[in-house]
C-alpha cells in the first residue's frame, strides 16, 4: 500500500469537488488531495456542447447507473447517467445554468439548517460566477465559472418560444433573476462556445499548485473510520489497493449515489442495512441512502414538417453540416467565436410555469428538443422522423426513493429506488404536466407544421390513459438529491456545517445533503454548496 498524508482528502471531482479542490488549497497553506474514479476530462465529446449526444452512450465517462425494478412504473429499471470523469456530471449535463427558487432556500432555513436561506446562498452564487451580461443584484463577474448566452438559436426554437407565449405564459430572459416564471432561452455554463464544466472552472487552471495533488482512475472502497473519527480513504487504482491519510478531515463529494454507498461501506448506515451485507457497523445513521428525490419529467412528441431539425434525413443532415462548420474558425485564429450547432446542448429554449392561477410560484420546467426524442436520446428509431419534443418535469414531487446497497462488494452499483410517481399527487401534477405540453405544441406557430403526435399519441386522451402512459414512458430528467440530507430530524445525515452526524472529521458536500430538491437544474445549486462548504471548512480550521 501507498500511504500519505494530507490536510483534507477529497472523494469524488464533480462539480463540489472541484470547487473544494480549488478554494482549499488556494492559499498554498494545506496539503489537498482529490480522488476521482473516472479519467481525465480529455474526451472531445466532453469540450464540445453537442458532444453530450455521445455522453450518454459512454461507458467511460458515464457511470449509466439504472434503478431497479420500478413497481411505480411498470417495473422498468430506469436509466441514471451520472458523470464519472473530472468535472463529474458538469462534463456531461446539457450546461443549463439555473439555481431555484428563493422559496427552495428560505425552507432550508424553516427547517433549521440556519445559514442557508436564499439571501445568504445568493453571495455564494454570484462570488464563484462570471456572467458575460455583466453584474447586477442577481449576478456576478470575475468568477471561474463562466456563463453565456447560447451561441445556437435554430429557428425552430423561437416558434416554440412564440407558442408557449401564445399559450398565455410569459416571456422570462433571466431564470436566475427576480423571477423565475415565464418561456425563453436558457444561460449556459459555456466559454467561447465550448463546456465550461467544473473541472475547466475550478481545477484545470490549479493543477500546477504543488500542494494539489488529483488522483484519476481511483475507485474508492470505503473511508477509513476509528473510534466515530474519519481519518483517511482506502481506494484501488489497477487492481492495486493504496491508503491516504487526513490529518483535517474527510470530505465526501461523490453525489448523490455514491456518497451514500460509500458511507454504508464504510459502516456509517442503517443497521439492517449493514449487517445483511456483512458490514461491520462503524456508527448507526438510518437516514443515509433515504429522502432520494429527482425531478420525474415525460416527453411529449410530435411530427414536423421543418427541414431543420435533428433528424437522419437528406435535408436535416444538409442542415446539420452547413451549422457544423460555422463551429471552425481559421487555424490561426484563436477560435473563441465558435457558434452554430455544435455550440449546442439540444435544449436551449424552456422555461417554467405554474400548474394553474392558484399556484404561487412556477411548478413545471420545460425543455423544447428540436428533434423528436425517446428513451434519454438513446432511441435512435424517432429520429428518422422530422419532429419536434417537449420535456415537461415536475419541480417539486412529494414520492421519496432510496439508496441501498447490492452487496459489500465496492464494485457492485448502488442499488438504487427512485420511486417516482408513487405519490398521489405527482400522479396528479404530471397528468396535468402532459395536457398543458400538449396545448404548447398545439399553438402558432408550432400548430402550422405538426402532423400526427408520437407520443404519448392521440388515443391517449383520458386521465387514466395518460396515467397509464406517463408509468410506462416517464423518467428522470437527471437531478438526484437528498441521499444524505442536512437537518436535525431522525433521517438527517449531517447538520448545517455539513458535518456528518456522530462522526468527526466527516463532511458530505453535494447534491446528497439538500433536504428537499430544488425547482430546477442542480449543478449550479451544487456548486453554491462547496462554495459555502469551503468557507466553513477554512474558519474551522484558520488557527
Amino acid at each position: 500500500m501507498i500511504m500519505k498524508a494530507f490536510d483534507f482528502v477529497i472523494v469524488g471531482a464533480g462539480s463540489a469537488g472541484c470547487v473544494l479542490a480549488d478554494k482549499l488549497s488556494e492559499d498554498g497553506k494545506y496539503q489537498v488531495c482529490l480522488i476521482e474514479a473516472g479519467p481525465k476530462d480529455k474526451h472531445w465529446s466532453i469540450h464540445l456542447p453537442l458532444g453530450i449526444i455521445d455522453l450518454m452512450k459512454s461507458k467511460t465517462l458515464n457511470w449509466q447507473f439504472n434503478s431497479t425494478n420500478e413497481q411505480s412504473q411498470n417495473n422498468r429499471a430506469i436509466f441514471n447517467p451520472r458523470g464519472r470523469t473530472l468535472g463529474g456530471s458538469s462534463s456531461i449535463n446539457a450546461m443549463l445554468y439555473i439555481r431555484g427558487q428563493r422559496q427552495d432556500y428560505d425552507y432550508w432555513d424553516e427547517l433549521g439548517n440556519k445559514g442557508w436561506s436564499f439571501d445568504e446562498v445568493l453571495p455564494y452564487f454570484k462570488a464563484v460566477e462570471h456572467q458575460e451580461r455583466g453584474p447586477d443584484e442577481y449576478h456576478g463577474v470575475g468568477g471561474q465559472l463562466n456563463i453565456a448566452d447560447s451561441r445556437s438559436k435554430p429557428i425552430i426554437q423561437d416558434r416554440f418560444i412564440s407558442a408557449a407565449h401564445q399559450a398565455g405564459y410569459p416571456l422570462n430572459n433571466d431564470f436566475n433573476g427576480s423571477s423565475q416564471e415565464g418561456i425563453g432561452y436558457y444561460q449556459l455554463t459555456q466559454k467561447g462556445g465550448q463546456r465550461c464544466s467544473a473541472a475547466k472552472a475550478f481545477l484545470t487552471p490549479n493543477l500546477s499548485r504543488k500542494n494539489l495533488t488529483v488522483i484519476t482512475d481511483a475507485h474508492v472502497n470505503k473511508l477509513l473510520i476509528k473510534d466515530k473519527q474519519a481519518y483517511g480513504v482506502n481506494f484501488t487504482i489497477k487492481g492495486v489497493e493504496q491508503e491516504v491519510f487526513a490529518k483535517k478531515e474527510v470530505l465526501l463529494s461523490a453525489g448523490a449515489f455514491n456518497s451514500p454507498q460509500i458511507l454504508m461501506l464504510s459502516g456509517i448506515g442503517a443497521k439492517d442495512e449493514l449487517t445483511k451485507h456483512n458490514i461491520k457497523v462503524k456508527h448507526e445513521l438510518t437516514g443515509v441512502g433515504q429522502n432520494l428525490q429527482d425531478h420525474v419529467d415525460a416527453l411529449v412528441v410530435s411530427k414536423h414538417t421543418h427541414d431543420e431539425l435533428l433528424a437522419y434525413r437528406p435535408k436535416a443532415l444538409a442542415w446539420f453540416i452547413r451549422e457544423s462548420l460555422k463551429y471552425f474558425t481559421l487555424p490561426f485564429s484563436k477560435n473563441t467565436d465558435r457558434k452554430g450547432l455544435l455550440t449546442s446542448v439540444v435544449a436551449e429554449a424552456g422555461g417554467f410555469i405554474k400548474a394553474n392561477e392558484q399556484s404561487s410560484r412556477p411548478d413545471f420546467q420545460l425543455h423544447f428538443i428540436p428533434g423528436a426524442m425517446d428513451d434519454h436520446g438513446r432511441n435512435h428509431k424517432m429520429l428518422l422522423n422530422y419532429g419536434v419534443s417537449l420535456h415537461i418535469c415536475l419541480l417539486r414531487p412529494e414520492s421519496r426513493g432510496e439508496v441501498k446497497l447490492l452487496g459489500n462488494d465496492p464494485r457492485l452499483e448502488p442499488a438504487i429506488t427512485l420511486n417516482m410517481l408513487s405519490h398521489k399527487h405527482d400522479q396528479e401534477q404530471m397528468i396535468k404536466a402532459v395536457k398543458i405540453a400538449r396545448t404548447i405544441l398545439n399553438q402558432t406557430p408550432l400548430k402550422e407544421n405538426n402532423l400526427a403526435e408520437l407520443s404519448p399519441g392521440e388515443h391517449v386522451q383520458s386521465d387514466e390513459d395518460i396515467l397509464k402512459f406517463l408509468k410506462a414512458k416517464a423518467n428522470t430528467i437527471y437531478h438526484p438529491v437528498g441521499t444524505c440530507k442536512m437537518g436535525k430530524d431522525s433521517l438527517a445525515v449531517v447538520d448545517e456545517q455539513l458535518k456528518v452526524h456522530g462522526i468527526s472529521n466527516l463532511r458530505v458536500v453535494d447534491a446528497s445533503i439538500m433536504p428537499t430538491l430544488i425547482s430546477g437544474n442542480t449543478n449550479a445549486p451544487t456548486i453554491m454548496i462547496a462554495s459555502k462548504a469551503a468557507e466553513m471548512i477554512l474558519e474551522a480550521h484558520c488557527n
